[in-house]
C-alpha cells in the first residue's frame, strides 16, 4: 500500500469519497457538507505538505475521518453506507489512529442500538480489527461486545454473521497476542513474582494484546458460567452452546498461549476445568429409564447440545493441555468411560464412544496416560478403564436388548437415512450387510470412519438441539474402529520406537563393543501399556471374531490380534502374547474343540476377569451356533475315535492368520510355538494333510474313519495352505537361534504327544511333527550343529515307538536329515569338520540300538546310499558308518543282515582306499561279526572271503599303510604323554601296522571256533593262508604274538571244544541235506577242525622255523606245540590223533641242506617259503625287508661255506638243538607210552584202543626222531622204546577194520606197522653199528626185543584183559577185537636177530650179555611146539635159525669157555635140542609121506650139526652136556615103536633116515684115534657106551621080535635097523683095532664081549640080508679070542 501509485489512489478515492457525501449531504445535512468539503482541503494539505503522506494521513485521522463519522450519525442508510465504506477505506490502509479507531468505535455503537446497518457494521468492525492493531482494552472490548449484541438480534443472517464475525474476532484477538509474544521472542523479561492467586494481579504482568485475550477469555468463562463478565462490559444476553464453541475454538487454536503463559494456564485450572465438571453434573447423575418421581430432587436431564459441546471441549483440553492438567484429565476421562455405562441414553453413549474414538486415534496421548495414571501409585488406571470400558461397551451392545431407545426400536424406515447416508447408501438386500452376530443379538456393521482417523457424527451435530435417533449398529461401528485404531496406534508406535532403539543399540555395540547396551526405561511404559489393556482388547476382540460374519471384520479382528500377539512377543510378555495367540488358535479350530495347549492357556485367561467399576469383563467363550459356510468336514486328532468336526470358511482365515503369525513373526513366538503348531497340526488333521518327500504336506485321504469331506472352497486352498506351510518352515532359517530353539522344542513336544496318541493302536499317528521337524532340519543345514542333538534325539525316540507308521516317518525323517547334512556344502567343509561329521554321522548309529527291524532296514539302505554318494569323503566318520553296519545281531532276521553286508561288501570293494587307516581294523572286526553271525550260513562263509579280500590288500598296499599308521601312532603317543597315561591299544607293543594283521588274524581266530563246522574249516584255511602268503610283512616280534596269542591261543580252544563236544548223532544237517556219517556228531565235526588247525599251526612252525628261532621263546612255543600234538595224538578219536602224528611228522621233517648258494629261489622253496615272497626280497623292490638282521640268502651262503656240512637253515645253535630234539622225543614217549598202554579195568566198559595207521604213523616217527637224539640216546631210552614197540604191536584191531589191514591168514605178510616196528629196530641196530663204542651195549637190549617179539608166533600178546579171538577162528562180525597174525612178524624178527646176531656175536656186550642163551631160550618154545606150532614155517625157521645161530654161536662161546660166560647155555641148549628132536606133539593127520620125509630131514639136520661143531670139540664143552647129548642121539638112534600101528602108518612114521644119522653120529664118536685132551677122551668113552647099550638093546629086540612073529617077516624098517647095528658093530670092532688099549676104558671091553653071545643068538634069523651083515659083525671078534696082554691091567689105571 505504501506504493506511490496506491498512496496516489488512495488520495484520489478519499477525495471522491468526500465529495460524494458533501454532495448528499448538501441539502439535509449542511454541517456534514462542510466537514467534508475541509477534509478535502485538510486532505491536499497533507499530501502537499508531506513526504511521508501515509504517515501524515495516520497522524491526522481523527480529523480526516471526522466527516464520515458526522455522516454516520445522520442515520440516512445511504449516507451511513458510504461513509462506512470509505472509513473501511482508510481502515484498510491502515491510517487510522487510535483515537480515531476509538470514535469509529463508539459511532459503530450508536448505530448497533439503533439497528442500522446490521451487517455493515459487522464488516467494518472486523475490517477495523483484522488490518490493524490500534483497537486496545476498552476500544477492543466495545467491539467484541457489538459483535455478541449483534448475534443476539431477531435477524437471522445477521445472527449468523454475526456468530461468524464473534468467532474470527476472537480468533483475531489470540493471533495479535501470538504475533506480540512472536515479537518479543528474543527478550527474556524477569517476570514480576506472582503474589496470592488474583487474576487482576497477574494480568499486569502481561503485554497489550496478551491482556486483551486474557480478558476475553476469562470473560468467555464467565459467560457460560452464566456469571457477569468483567470486561465486556455491555453484554445483554448469551447462550452456553456459544460460548462452548467459542472456548474449544480458542483452546484448539491457540493451545501454545496457554501453554506458554502462566496466567492462561492458571485460567484453564481455574476456570475452564471447574465449569466443565459443574455442567457435566446432569449426566453424570442421570440414569436412563428411573423416574423422578422416586428420586428426591428432581434429576436435570442431560442436555444434548451442551453434553456434547462439552465433550468437545474435554477432547480439546485433554489433546492440548493434558500435560497441565493431569489431575482434571483423570476426572474427565473417567466421566468419559462412565457415559459408555449402559444406563446412559443412547445418544450420550454415542458420543461418549465417539470421543473414546478420537482418544484411540492418539497413540501417544494414550501413552502419557499410562505414564500419568496407571503407572503411578494411587492413581486410577486411566488407560486400562478405557479400554476394558469399550470392551464392556462392546460386550453390553450384545448383551442388553436395544431397550434404551424406543425410537430406534421402532423406527420407520425414513429414519434410517442417516446411516445409509454413512455406509454408502443402501446396496443390496439387508443380509449381506457386514454384521456381527452373538446369541440371537444381530448388530450390523457400517463403515463410520477412515481408519485411523476418528470422524465423528454426532459430536458434529452442532445445530440440533434434540437428541438425534442413534441407528442401530453405529454405536458397536464406532467402538469397533475404535478399538482396531487403538491397536493399530500402540503397535506401530510401540514398534517404531523399538526398531530405532534396536538401531541404537547396534551404533553402541559397535562404538563399545566391550560394554552392555542398557535399554532405556521407555520399556516400562510399553509393557505397562500392553499389560493394561490386553485384557481388554482380548476380551473384546475374541467376541468380535466370534460374532463377526463378515470377511474384512474378521481379518481387521484377526490383523489386531495377530499385531498384539507379535508385540507381547517383542517385549517380552508372554502371557499376553499366549493368549492372543491361543485366541487366534482356538478361532482355527472348530467350536468346543478339545485340545488341551488351548484350554489351559485360556484357563489361566479366563480366571483373570477385570472389574471396571464394579463390572467385570470376562472373557468371552466363543459362542456355539455359527451361521459360517462350512467349508470342510473331517476326523478330530484325538485318541479315542470321535464323530466328525466341521471346519468353517472363518476357521480357515483364522488358520492362514496363524500361518502368517507362525511365518512373520516366528522370532518372537518363543514357547507359544507350541499352540501354534499343535493348532496347525489338529487343523491339518482334519484337512486330512500327510506328509510326503521332504516333510512338506500335501492333500491325501484319510485312512479310516468317514472319509474327509471337503468342499470346492477349501479344495482350492489346500495346496495354497500346504504351501504356506511350507514356506513358513522355510522361514525358520531366518529365525536366531535362540527361536529356532524354540520351535524344534514346540514340534519336539508335539510329536511327543502325537507318539503318546499313537501308543497301543495302530490308528493312523499324526505325522506333522515328524514332517515339519524333517523340513525345519533341512531349510537350517547351514546352523544344524545348534539343533541337531535335540532334533535328533528326539527323531531317535520316533524310531522305537511301536506304532510302525510313526517310526517308519522317524526313521525316514532322521536319515533324510543325516544324508541331507552330508551332502550340504558346509563352510568349512566337512572334510576340514570332523567333529560335525561326527555329530551328523551319530544318530545313524544310534539308530543300531533300536530293535525294530524295519528301522534297522532303513538305517542300512541309507548307509548304502551315503556310501554310494558320499563314501569317498567319509575321512573320520568311517568308524561310525562300519559301527553301524558292523551292528548285528543274530536276532535281527536274514534280511537285515543280508543288507549289512552289501554294505561291508561295497566297503571292502569300493572304499579300503579312501577311508583313514586307523579304520582298517574296524572293518576287519566288522567282516568278523558277520563272520559270527549264525542266521545265514552263506553271508558267514563269504565274509571269511571278504577277510582274505582285506588280507590281500593290507598285502599290497603295506607301504602306504605303515607310514599313515605310525604317524597316527606318533600323534597319539604324544598325546597319551601330554596327559601321562600309556598309549592303550590292542597289542600294543607290535607296531601298528602288524597289530592290524594281528587283528585280522585274531577275528579268523574266533572263526576258526564257531559252532558251525563249515565256517570254521573255511576260516581256518583262510587264515593259515594268509599268514603263510602275507607272515613275511610281519616283524619278527609280531611273530611272538602271532604264535602266543593268535595260534596257541587257537588250539587251546579247539582243543577245549572237541574234548568236551557232544556225541549225540546229528540227524540232518537242516532242510534235506545228509550228513556223511564220519561228520554226524558234533564231536566228529569238531574233530575236524582240531586236525584242519594242528596241521596249520605245525606247517607254520615248519615253514616259519628260520624266523620262529630267533624269537627268545621259540623253546617254550616247541614245547607248548608237542604239547598240542600229544594231547591231540591221544585223544580218543582216530582221525585227530592220526593227524596229529602227521603234524609231528611235519614239524620233524629235516630240510636237505642248499648245495648251491647261488640261487635264493630255491632256498627259500627248500625251505617251504611260498615263491611269491621271493620277489621283494631279492629286488630292492618297495617292499619291506623280508629280515631285519640280514638277509637269508646270505646267512644260507655263510653255512654252506662252513667246512662242516651244512646244518639245516635256522639252526643256529650248536649243530643242531638238541634240545627240541629231547623235547620232541619226550613228547614222543610219552604219546607212545599213553597209546600203546593196555586198559587196566575189565573189558565190559571198552576203552579207545588206538588205530593201526594211528600206531603205524607213531612208531614212523622214531627213525627220523632217532637222528637227531641218537648223541645222547641211553640204555634207559632204549627201554622207553621197548616198551612202545611191545605195547603197539600188542594193539589188538577192531573186527570192521581187520578186513583192511590183515593179510589172509595163509599170506605171509607183514602190516605196515609191523613193518616200522622193525624198521626202528633196524635203525637203531644199525646207529649202533656205526656208533661208539658205549652205544654198543645196547645190543642185548635189541635182541632182548626181538626175541619177545619172536615168541608171538607161539604166545600171542595179551591187551590188557581183553579177549581178542584167534584172526583165523574169528567170524568178523562175532568178535569185536581181533589180534593180528603175528607169526609174519615174530618170523621176519627171528630172521632179523640171526642177521644181527650175525654181526654181533663176538661183541663183549653180546657175549656177557648171555644173548645167545637167549636166543636159544626163546626158540625153545617154537622147537618143542614144533608141531603144535600155529603156523608150521615158525618151527622151521626156527630151526634153521638156531642152526645159523649156533654156527656162529658155538665158536664164539668155546673161544670163551674159560670165562664161564657160556656156563648156563649149554643146559638151554641140550633142552632145546631134546625138545626139537623128541617133540610131545604128533603130526597133522593129512601130512603126507614127502611132508614126513622132509621135516625127517629137518631133524637129521640137527644131528648132523651136533656132529660137526659139537662133539667134535667136546673138550671145550661140560661133561653133563655132551652126557645129555650122547643120551639124546642114544634115543635118537634106538627105534622104540609101538607094535600096534599097520605096517604102513609104521613104515611112515618111522624116522629111519633119522636113527641112522644119530646112531652113526655116535659111532663115529665111540673111537678116536686123535685123543688130544682128557676130555675129548671121556667124550669117546661116552659115546661107545651109549652105543655098546643101544646095540645090545637092538640086537635083543630083534631077537625077541623074530621069536615072536613066527613066519611073518619083521617090519622093512626093523630089518634095516638090524642091519645097521650089525654093520656098526663091525666097524667098532675095527676101531678097537686101531686104538691105543690106554684110550679104551675096560668097562668098554666088557660091553663088547657080552655082545657077542647076542650076536649068536641072532644066527637064527631068516632074513638073508641079515646073515650077512651077522657074519661081517662076529668076524672081528676073532681079535678078542687071544688072551689079554697083561699091559691092559696096567691100561686101567
Amino acid at each position: 500500500t505504501c506504493h506511490p501509485e496506491a498512496v496516489k489512489k488512495l488520495l484520489e478515492n478519499m477525495q471522491t469519497d468526500l465529495r460524494s457525501l458533501s454532495m448528499e449531504c448538501k441539502k439535509k445535512f449542511p454541517p456534514v457538507k462542510e466537514a467534508a468539503e475541509s477534509g478535502i482541503v485538510k486532505i491536499k494539505t497533507i499530501a502537499a505538505r508531506n513526504t511521508d503522506i501515509l504517515a501524515a494521513l495516520k497522524e491526522n485521522s481523527s480529523e480526516v475521518v471526522q466527516p464520515f463519522l458526522m455522516g454516520c450519525g445522520t442515520k440516512e442508510p445511504k449516507i451511513t453506507q458510504l461513509c462506512l465504506a470509505a472509513i473501511q477505506r482508510l481502515m484498510s490502509h491502515e491510517v487510522v489512529s487510535e483515537a480515531a479507531a476509538g470514535n469509529i468505535i463508539n459511532m459503530l455503537w450508536q448505530l448497533m442500538e439503533n439497528g442500522l446497518e446490521e451487517l455493515k457494521l459487522l464488516q467494518t468492525v472486523l475490517v477495523l480489527l483484522t488490518t490493524n492493531t490500534v483497537v486496545h482494552d476498552e476500544v477492543l472490548s466495545k467491539a467484541i461486545v457489538l459483535c455478541f449484541r449483534l448475534h443476539f438480534t431477531k435477524d437471522n443472517i445477521t445472527n449468523n454473521t454475526a456468530a461468524a464475525t464473534v468467532r474470527q474476532v476472537v480468533t483475531v484477538v489470540f493471533e495479535r497476542m501470538v504475533a506480540e509474544d512472536e515479537r518479543f521472542k528474543g527478550i527474556v523479561e524477569q517476570p514480576p513474582p506472582v503474589q496470592g492467586n488474583s487474576n487482576r494481579r497477574s494480568v499486569s504482568t502481561l503485554r497489550p494484546s496478551a491482556k486483551d485475550a486474557y480478558m476475553l477469555f476469562q470473560d468467555l468463562c464467565q459467560l457460560v458460567n452464566a456469571d457477569a463478565p468483567y470486561w465486556l462490559v455491555g453484554m445483554t444476553e448469551m447462550t452456553r452452546t456459544f460460548g462452548l464453541e467459542l472456548l474449544e475454538s480458542v483452546l484448539n487454536d491457540f493451545p501454545e498461549v496457554f501453554l506458554q503463559h502462566q496466567e492462561f494456564s492458571f485460567l484453564l485450572k481455574e476456570r475452564v476445568c471447574p465449569l466443565v465438571i459443574k455442567l457435566f453434573s446432569p449426566n453424570i447423575k442421570f440414569r436412563q429409564g428411573s423416574s423422578s418421581a422416586a428420586s428426591p430432587a428432581p434429576v436435570e436431564k442431560p442436555y444434548f447440545p451442551i453434553c456434547m459441546r462439552l465433550l468437545r471441549v474435554v477432547s480439546v483440553l485433554i489433546k492440548h493441555f493434558y500435560s497441565l492438567l493431569v489431575t482434571e484429565c483423570e476426572i474427565f476421562l473417567s466421566l468419559l468411560v462412565k457415559f459408555l455405562d449402559g444406563e446412559k441414553p443412547q445418544w450420550l453413549r454415542a458420543v461418549a464412544v465417539e470421543s473414546v474414538h478420537r482418544l484411540c486415534v492418539q497413540p501417544h496421548l494414550l501413552r502419557s496416560f499410562c505414564q500419568s495414571y496407571d503407572m503411578k501409585q494411587h492413581s486410577t488406571k486411566v488407560f486400562r478403564d478405557i479400554v476394558n470400558a469399550l470392551g464392556s461397551f462392546i460386550q453390553s451392545l450384545f448383551i442388553v436388548p436395544n431397550a434404551g431407545n424406543p425410537a430406534a426400536a421402532s423406527a420407520p424406515a425414513g429414519q434410517f437415512s442417516l446411516p445409509y447416508l454413512i455406509s454408502g447408501g443402501v446396496s443390496g438386500s439387508l443380509t449381506t450387510q457386514a454384521a456381527f452376530e452373538y446369541r440371537g443379538t444381530w448388530i450390523p456393521l457400517m463403515t463410520v470412519s477412515v481408519q485411523g482417523s476418528a470422524k465423528a457424527t454426532y459430536l458434529e451435530m452442532l445445530d440440533k438441539v434434540e437428541p438425534p435417533s442413534i441407528p442401530e449398529g453405529y454405536a458397536m461401528s464406532v467402538a469397533f474402529s475404535a478399538l482396531l485404531d487403538l491397536v493399530r496406534g500402540i503397535t506401530s508406535m510401540i514398534e517404531r520406537e523399538l526398531a530405532k532403539e534396536e538401531e541404537e543399540a547396534a551404533e553402541w555395540r559397535d562404538a563399545h563393543p566391550d560394554q552392555e547396551w542398557q535399554p532405556k526405561p521407555a520399556h516400562l511404559v510399553w509393557e505397562e501399556m500392553v499389560s493394561a489393556c490386553w485384557c481388554g482388547l482380548l476380551a473384546a476382540l475374541s467376541l468380535l471374531l466370534d460374532a463377526s460374519t463378515d470377511e474384512t471384520a474378521t481379518e481387521n479382528i484377526l490383523k489386531a490380534e495377530l499385531t498384539m500377539a507379535s508385540l507381547c512377543g517383542r517385549l517380552g510378555l508372554v502371557t499376553p502374547r499366549d493368549a492372543f495367540i491361543t485366541a487366534i488358535c482356538k478361532a482355527s479350530l472348530p467350536p468346543h474343540y478339545a485340545l488341551t495347549v488351548l484350554s489351559s492357556n485360556a484357563a489361566n485367561l479366563s480366571s483373570k476377569a477385570y472389574s471396571i467399576q464394579g463390572q467385570s469383563v470376562q472373557i468371552i467363550s466363543p459362542s456355539s451356533e455359527s451361521h459360517q459356510q462350512v467349508v470342510a468336514v473331517g476326523q478330530p486328532l484325538t485318541a479315542q475315535p470321535q464323530g466328525t468336526v466341521v471346519l468353517t470358511a472363518k476357521n480357515i482365515q483364522c488358520m492362514r492368520t496363524l500361518l502368517n503369525l507362525a511365518h512373520c513373526h516366528g522370532a518372537v513366538l518363543g514357547t507359544s510355538w507350541q499352540l501354534v503348531l499343535a493348532t496347525l497340526q489338529h487343523l491339518v488333521w482334519i484337512l486330512g494333510l500327510k506328509p510326503g518327500v521332504g516333510g512338506a504336506l500335501k492333500p491325501g485321504r484319510a485312512v479310516e474313519g468317514p472319509s474327509t469331506v471337503l468342499t470346492t472352497a477349501v479344495m482350492t486352498d489346500l495346496p495354497v495352505i500346504s504351501n504356506i506351510l511350507s514356506r513358513l518352515f522355510e522361514s525358520s532359517q531366518y529365525l536366531d537361534d535362540v527361536s529356532l530353539h524354540h520351535l524344534i522344542n514346540a514340534l519336539c513336544s508335539l510329536s511327543l504327544e502325537a507318539m503318546e496318541m499313537a501308543y497301543g493302536n495302530n490308528k493312523e499317528p499324526s505325522l506333522f511333527a515328524v514332517a515339519k521337524l524333517l523340513e525345519t532340519g533341512l531349510v537350517n543345514m547351514d546352523r544344524i550343529e545348534i539343533l541337531w542333538r535335540p532334533l535328533t534325539g528326539h527323531l531317535l525316540e520316533v524310531c522305537q515307538h511301536p506304532n510302525s507308521r510313526m517310526r517308519e516317518w522317524g526313521a525316514e525323517a532322521l536319515t533324510a536329515l543325516i544324508k541331507a547334512g552330508l551332502a550340504y556344502k558346509h563352510d568349512p567343509p566337512l572334510a576340514h569338520n570332523q567333529r560335525l561329521q561326527l555329530l551328523l554321522l551319530n544318530p545313524l548309529k544310534e539308530l543300531s540300538n533300536v530293535l525294530h527291524a524295519d528301522i534297522r532296514q532303513k538305517q542300512l539302505e541309507s548307509v548304502l546310499q551315503i556310501l554310494q554318494s558320499q563314501g569317498d569323503s567319509l575321512g573320520p566318520g568311517w568308524p561310525l558308518v562300519l559301527g553301524v553296519i558292523g551292528a548285528i545281531r543274530n536276532d535281527q532276521g536274514e534280511s537285515l543282515i543280508r543288507t549289512a553286508f552289501q554294505c561291508l561288501q561295497l566297503v571292502v570293494t569300493d572304499f579300503l582306499p579312501t577311508m583313514p587307516c586307523t579304520c582298517l581294523h574296524i572293518v576287519v572286526d566288522v567282516a568278523g561279526s558277520f563272520g559270527l553271525q549264525n542266521q545265514e550260513l552263506n553271508i558267514s562263509l563269504t565274509s571269511i572271503g571278504l577277510l582274505w579280500n582285506i588280507s590281500d590288500y593290507f598285502f599290497q598296499r603295506g607301504e602306504a599303510i605303515t607310514q599313515e599308521l605310525e604317524r597316527e601312532e606318533a600323534a597319539l603317543q604324544k598325546q597319551a604323554q601330554e596327559k601321562g597315561e600309556t598309549l592303550n591299544r590292542p597289542f600294543h607293543p607290535a607296531p601298528p601296522f602288524d597289530c592290524l594283521w594281528l587283528c585280522l588274524y585274531a577275528k579268523l581266530g574266533e572263526l576258526c571256533v564257531d559252532p558251525r563246522p563249515a565256517v570254521r574249516k573255511s576260516a581256518g584255511q583262510t587264515m593259515f593262508s594268509t599268514i603263510a602268503a602275507h607272515g613275511t610283512l610281519l616283524q619278527q616280534p609280531t611273530w611272538h604274538i602271532v604264535v602266543w596269542k593268535v595260534l596257541f591261543h587257537l588250539l587251546d580252544c579247539v582243543r577245549r571244544s572237541s574234548t568236551t563236544a557232544d556225541k549225540e548223532k546229528i540227524e540232518s544237517g537242516g532242510g534235506n541235506i545228509l550228513i556223511h556219517h564220519s561228520r554226524d556228531t558234533a564231536e566228529k565235526q569238531w574233530a575236524e577242525t582240531w586236525v584242519l588247525t594242528l596241521a596249520g599251526v605245525a606247517r607254520i612252525f615248519n615253514t616259519r622255523r628260520y624266523l620262529l628261532q630267533q624269537l627268545g621263546d621259540f623253546f617254550k612255543a616247541w614245547e607248548v606245540l608237542l604239547d598240542h600234538i600229544q594231547s591231540a595224538a591221544l585223544s580218543k578219536n582216530n582221525e585227530v590223533s592220526l593227524a596229529a602224528l602227521k603234524s609231528f611228522q611235519e614239524i620233524l621233517q629235516i630240510v636237505t641242506p642248499v648245495k648251491d648258494s647261488d640261487k635264493p629261489g630255491d632256498a627259500l622253496a627248500a625251505m617251504g617259503v611260498p615263491p611269491v615272497l621271493i620277489d621283494p626280497l631279492t629286488a630292492s623292490g618297495p617292499g619291506r625287508p623280508l629280515m631285519r638282521s640280514d638277509s637269508l640268502v646270505e646267512r644260507l651262503t655263510r653255512y654252506n661255506g662252513a667246512e662242516l656240512q651244512a646244518p639245516p637253515p635256522g639252526e643256529e645253535s650248536a649243530l643242531e638243538d638238541s634240545a627240541l630234539w629231547w623235547s620232541a622225543w619226550n613228547t614222543w614217549y610219552r604219546t607212545g607210552t599213553d597209546s600203546t598202554r593196555p586198559p587196566s579195568g575189565g573189558t565190559e566198559k571198552l576203552s579207545f584202543i588206538p588205530s593201526q595207521p594211528f600206531l603205524t604213523a607213531l612208531i614212523q616217527i622214531f627213525p627220523a626222531l632217532y637222528q637227531h637224539i641218537k648223541a645222547g640216546f641211553s640204555m634207559e631210552d632204549l627201554k622207553k622204546l621197548g616198551v612202545i614197540l611191545h605195547g603197539a604191536v600188542s594193539v589188538p584191531i577192531s573186527s570192521d577194520a581187520s578186513p583192511f589191514i590183515l593179510p589172509s591168514y595163509t599170506e605171509a605178510v607183514l602190516t605196515s606197522l609191523q613193518e616200522a616196528v622193525l624198521t626202528a629196530l633196524d635203525v637203531l641196530q644199525k646207529a649202533i653199528c656205526v656208533g661208539p663204542e658205549n652205544l654198543q651195549v645196547m645190543y642185548p637190549a635189541i635182541f632182548e626185543q626181538l626175541l619177545l617179539f619172536v615168541e608171538f608166533s607161539c604166545k600171542p600178546p595179551q591187551y590188557g584183559k581183553m579177549e581178542t579171538k584167534h584172526v583165523a577162528n574169528a567170524k568178523y562180525n562175532q568178535a569185536e577185537w581181533v589180534a593180528l597174525n603175528y607169526v609174519p612178524f615174530a618170523e621176519r624178527s627171528l630172521e632179523v636177530v640171526v642177521d644181527l646176531y650175525h654181526k654181533t656175536a663176538c661183541h663183549k656186550a653180546v657175549i656177557s650179555e648171555k644173548v645167545l642163551q637167549n636166543i636159544i631160550k626163546t626158540l625153545r618154545m617154537p622147537l618143542g611146539l614144533k608141531y603144535a606150532c600155529p603156523s608150521e614155517s615158525t618151527w622151521k625157521l626156527a630151526v634153521s635159525s638156531l642152526l645159523k645161530v649156533l654156527s656162529i654161536g658155538l665158536p664164539v662161546a668155546r673161544q670163551h669157555a674159560s670165562s664161564g660166560k657160556f656156563d648156563t647155555m649149554w643146559p638151554e641148549l641140550a633142552n632145546a635140542f631134546e625138545d626139537f628132536l623128541f617133540t610131545k606133539s604128533t603130526p597133522p593127520d593129512n601130512l603126507s609121506i614127502q611132508e614126513f620125509q622132509k621135516n625127517e630131514a629137518i631133524d637129521v639136520e640137527v644131528v648132523q650139526l651136533i656132529s660137526t661143531e659139537i662133539l667134535p670139540f667136546a673138550n671145550f664143552i661140560p661133561k653133563d652136556f655132551v652126557g645129555q647129548i650122547m643120551a639124546m642121539l642114544n634115543k635118537g638112534s634106538i627105534h622104540s615103536q609101538s607094535p600096534s600101528f599097520t605096517e604102513a602108518e609104521i613104515d611112515m612114521r618111522m624116522r629111519e633116515e633119522f636113527s641112522k644119522v644119530c646112531f652113526e653120529t655116535l659111532l663115529q664118536f665111540s673111537f678116536s684115534n686123535k685123543v688130544s685132551t682128557p676130555q675129548e677122551g671121556y667124550i669117546s668113552r661116552m659115546a661107545l657106551s651109549v652105543l655098546l647099550k643101544r646095540s645090545q638093546d637092538v640086537l635083543r629086540r630083534y631077537v625077541e621080535d623074530e621069536r615072536l612073529s613066527g613066519r611073518c617077516p619083521l617090519p622093512r624098517q626093523q630089518v634095516t635097523e638090524i642091519i645097521f647095528v650089525l654093520k656098526a658093530i663091525s666097524t667098532l670092532m675095527d676101531s678097537l683095532k686101531k686104538t691105543q688099549p690106554e684110550n679104551v676104558d675096560g668097562n668098554t671091553w666088557a660091553q663088547v664081549i657080552a655082545l657077542y653071545p647076542t650076536l649068536v643068538e641072532c644066527i637064527t634069523c631068516s632074513s638073508s640080508e641079515v646073515s650077512s651083515a651077522l657074519k661081517e659083525a662076529l668076524g672081528p671078534f676073532k681079535d678078542f679070542m687071544q688072551p689079554p696082554v697083561s699091559r691092559v691091567q696096567n691100561g686101567e689105571s
